[in-house]
């Protein structure tokens, strides 16, 4: 049958210098069918030299034009129906066909067969299934993704084997890729590699095109918003991208990378599998030289290698770099500002204005910052505290309010409020200052005899002071001076009689005679 010939390579082998009963021998074809095609080039004036950049179908429509077309006898299925029912569940080409054979009986109408049916509707899904080829702009994206195979690394002490990750990066206009690896794939290390990736291209682009991985995108719905991960849309808004993560299994969305992915599996896993790397920083440096030499080999459809494309056309359009890299950040929910104005993390407290005490807020900690916020406003900043440490405080002043209350009390405070009582009252709490050894351990007792002035007046309290200097104790203390407020002697001035040192002062004669009555 002549429609099923190769003309094209008819052609070729004649043009070779072949007759036809050598072409027909060579090629276990009809000799009337080679002679057919013989005289149909002649009559068409088609020569190899113009047949060589067509192809089969087209050299065989030139030479038998409409030859084997021919309409279908059989009712034809509306092939986009079937295809979209084909995809719901639990839908098949068998109940499909059924469906079609059922209809076409009830219109009187011939039927093909489920076998015809299949084949049909399959060179329909490979049209359907054509992809367009996608022209890329220097410096407008990178495609990110982890590479499937692993690497590892060996301890030489326990003889243990650990697996390392490799991330990997390409850039889809000039194909120039950067490869890092890792310990683990888990969120902290994914923020690790872009920073690492953004500072090995020296530059930005406004777009990064991820896969669907939870450490970045955590929901990407058919239809909706694609929601992202908070750190990874930091990370992206620090260096002024945005992340556009290509659709649920469609490799086809990023297929610069998943062609680099397979490449790097080739220079970089294969090309160390002989070498045995015991740290992580050695097994890093031989990547950069596997991905160097990846870069530099020259293209071979294209002039020039990845890295002279990128060095010449995209890297003058890359963005700037911020002036400090990204900090890796970890966020804490939910935590509430005590009554003291301040939040607890890793046993340490850190202030909040006071206006917030009470409210639930989120902490941002970085390496070396721990951040509050409530809602979308940040309320403070703090430098992070050593992990080593407990119990410690980091306090703004701007986060207090304002007024003597609020401020700690220390000598200085404590002096002034006992000379603004009497002289007698300062020399008492000079004597409790005298008889410790920290002044943190008179606050409470000075304090102690201060706000007595808060039940009875700063004049009682300093001749209460002044009838207790009379006395023979020396360190005088709140139970000394209570006693004498109580019971009025400082009104009258007189000396009391005490039982010891160490008791205080007790009621005298003069109580019990009914003169203080």
């Amino acid at each position: 049958m002549v429609r099923r010939i190769k003309a094209k390579l008819v052609l070729q082998l004649r043009s070779q210098g072949l007759s036809g009963r050598a072409i027909a021998a060579g090629q276990g074809m009809s000799r009337h069918s080679v002679q057919a095609v013989i005289d149909a080039a002649e009559e068409a004036g088609l020569g190899w030299d113009r047949a060589e950049g067509m192809s089969d179908g087209q050299v065989y429509e030139v030479l038998f034009p409409g030859r084997g077309v021919r309409e279908s006898v059989f009712a034809q299925p509306d092939w986009g129906r079937v295809h979209r029912e084909l995809a719901r569940v639990g839908v098949t080409l068998r109940l499909l066909h059924q469906e079609y054979q059922d209809a076409a009986v009830r219109d009187r109408q011939p039927v093909m067969s489920y076998d015809r049916f299949c084949r049909l509707y399959a060179d329909y899904a490979a049209v359907l299934g054509a992809s367009s080829r996608v022209g890329h702009k220097a410096g407008r994206s990178v495609e990110v993704d982890w590479s499937g195979p692993t690497m590892e690394l060996l301890d030489p002490t326990t003889g243990e084997v650990s697996k390392v990750y490799l991330f990997v990066a390409c850039l889809p206009f000039s194909r120039f890729a950067f490869v890092h690896a890792s310990l683990d794939m888990r969120q902290e290390s994914w923020l690790r590699a872009h920073v690492a990736m953004f500072e090995f291209f020296g530059g930005t682009v406004p777009r990064i095109v991820p896969d669907n991985l939870k450490t970045g995108v955590i929901s990407h719905p058919r239809e909706g918003e694609v929601v992202l991960n908070d750190a990874y849309r930091e990370l992206a808004g620090h260096y002024s991208a945005a992340v556009l993560p290509g659709r649920v299994r469609h490799p086809k969305d990023k297929p610069s990378v998943e062609n680099t992915v397979a490449h790097v599996a080739t220079w970089v896993i294969a090309g160390l599998r002989s070498e045995t790397f015991t740290t992580l920083s050695g097994l890093q440096a031989r990547i950069r030289e596997r991905v160097d030499a990846y870069n530099t080999t020259p293209f071979q459809k294209r002039e020039g290698s990845r890295r002279s494309v990128f060095a010449s056309e995209e890297r003058p359009l890359l963005g700037t770099l911020p002036a400090a890299p990204f900090e890796i950040s970890q966020w804490v929910y939910g935590r509430k500002v005590g009554r003291n104005g301040h939040v607890v993390w890793s046993k340490n407290y850190y202030s909040v204005p006071f206006a917030h005490i009470g409210a639930k807020v989120d902490l941002r900690i970085t390496q070396s910052m721990i951040e509050i916020y409530r809602g979308d406003e940040r309320l403070a900043s703090h430098l992070l505290l050593p992990s080593n440490t407990s119990n410690k405080y980091r306090t703004n002043d701007a986060d207090l309010p304002e007024g003597r209350g609020w401020q700690p009390w220390d000598r200085t405070r404590i002096d002034a409020w006992a000379a603004r009582v009497g002289p007698a009252t300062k020399t008492v709490t000079d004597r409790v200052f005298e008889s410790v050894q920290v002044d943190e351990q008179a606050h409470d007792p000075a304090l102690a005899i201060l706000r007595l002035t808060r039940r009875f007046s700063p004049a009682r309290v300093e001749a209460a002071c002044q009838l207790a200097l009379r006395g023979p104790v020396r360190n005088i203390r709140y139970a000394h001076l209570r006693p004498i407020l109580d019971t009025g002697q400082d009104k009258t001035g007189q000396s009391v009689e005490t039982a010891d040192e160490v008791g205080g002062y007790v009621r005298g004669s003069d109580y019990y005679a009914g003169g203080t009555r």
